[in-house]
């Protein structure tokens, strides 16, 4: 699964766009490495644009639970956006809305990791 990474420099935040369903297969481990090499650099301002996922799994709830710890306990943030209604509905039923900042769009995330 290619993952998108932009880098904006001038903000130093990094967004990951995954392209594809997050099942728990090679995708999801991609995007669990992705985000612990982010982590072990030292980024600390991190969007995931979930809006080409139209479903994921137990195993990629985990890998964004565990690095949203990771990234709080460095003083860092992840945020989510492009959220599809199903995948909101997963992120909804496992209470999961009040672990991660969720936004419409690109924008929306960006300027809250930058104000």
């Amino acid at each position: 699964m290619p993952l998108h990474l932009i880098h904006m420099a001038e903000y130093d935040i990094t967004i990951i766009e995954p392209d594809t369903d997050l099942l728990g297969g090679p995708e999801t481990e991609e995007l669990r490495t992705t985000i612990s090499k982010l982590n072990e650099k030292g980024n600390l301002k991190l969007v995931v644009d979930l809006s080409k996922v139209s479903y994921l799994n137990s195993f990629a709830l985990g890998v964004l639970t565990t690095a949203c710890v990771k990234y709080n306990q460095r003083g860092g943030s992840i945020v989510l956006c492009g959220l599809n209604p199903n995948v909101m509905n997963v992120f909804h039923a496992t209470r999961l809305t009040m672990v991660f900042k969720i936004y419409t769009d690109q924008d929306e995330a960006i300027d809250h990791l930058i104000n």
